[in-house]
């Protein structure tokens, strides 16, 4: 085992130096499969979750308290999504160059080592939900749905990078609803601004292994679109930021929430003049710029109710 886990480390896209490499070798693959050691994913998960919580606006303790709890439960929910997602497509890892040396693909760790470890992650995520109010626990349990359902996607549809919308960004929904206690039209829009966001960038993401996807016979809207997906991102951006002018009247922020969209509209604007689908590492360092683009529009909430 410890020799296949090597191998493995040498051909993978995952980074096994720095601070997990320093932590006991009987964790890395466990770790590595549920991508510790690459926090965005983390990141853009969490993000439409802390959209929602600022623009219900509740008391300060309960905002920091909500945003805590997200940050775990984002952490929590994304390791699991991994572990599915590498248990689904642990065939076709394998014949990605970029996928293959993650542990299912490479054989460091077996299925039921994952399912195992995927309990284990659920579970504490249950601890997570049960923290918040009755409307977010259901929400919760069904996005369970869209988690387990994303891997499949790519093969029956070529919108995958949607499915992930629908999943990455639930977390606006459920932070809204956990800070307010409710549903409403700022709640429905601002859900509907998170999925293009996820739709544009991942579909970014996609572009790294649009050639592999085409031998395997996975789809994505990277390979629908192709040369045609500069467009196809400016009209997701473009309609994100709508939706989020539209969330923020809806909710009642104030006038300075406006100008200061301005910010996160450039960042992704700067996305759409940069993207050279032909270039994978550029198009990691653009979906990875989403972190700032997704800060952003939280300090635009943030301010406008200033």
């Amino acid at each position: 085992m410890p020799e296949r886990t090597n191998v493995s480390l040498m051909h993978t896209d995952i980074v096994s130096t720095g601070w997990v490499a320093r932590l006991p070798r009987a964790w890395l693959p466990y770790l590595l499969l549920a991508r510790v050691d690459r926090p965005i994913g983390t990141w853009l998960l969490f993000l439409p979750g802390l959209w929602g919580i600022l623009l219900a606006r509740a008391p300060m303790h309960e905002t920091l308290r909500l945003l805590t709890l997200f940050g775990i439960g984002s952490l929590l929910m994304r390791s699991a999504g991994c572990v599915i997602n590498d248990l689904w497509d642990r065939d076709i890892d394998r014949k990605v160059a970029r996928t293959i040396g993650r542990p299912l693909a490479s054989g460091a760790l077996q299925p039921l080592q994952a399912l195992t470890f995927l309990g284990t992650l659920l579970l504490l995520a249950l601890m997570i939900l049960l923290q918040l109010n009755l409307k977010s626990q259901v929400l919760g349990v069904l996005s369970l749905v869209l988690v387990g359902l994303y891997p499949l996607a790519k093969r029956v549809t070529w919108w995958p990078q949607l499915v992930m919308g629908f999943t990455f960004g639930f977390g606006a929904p459920m932070g809204y609803t956990a800070a307010a206690d409710r549903i409403s039209w700022a709640w429905a829009a601002l859900y509907a601004a998170a999925i293009l966001w996820d739709l544009g960038f991942d579909t970014i993401y996609a572009h790294q292994d649009r050639e592999d996807d085409a031998i395997v016979g996975v789809r994505s809207t990277a390979r629908l679109f192709g040369e045609k997906t500069r467009p196809f991102l400016a009209a997701c951006y473009a309609g994100t930021m709508m939706l989020l002018v539209l969330a923020g009247w809806l909710a009642g922020l104030g006038v300075w929430f406006y100008p200061m969209l301005v910010l996160p509209a450039v960042l992704l604007g700067r996305q759409v003049v940069a993207l050279d689908i032909n270039d994978p590492a550029g198009c990691l360092r653009l979906f990875r710029s989403n972190r700032e683009a997704g800060l952003a529009i939280g300090l635009a909430v943030l301010t406008g109710w200033l």
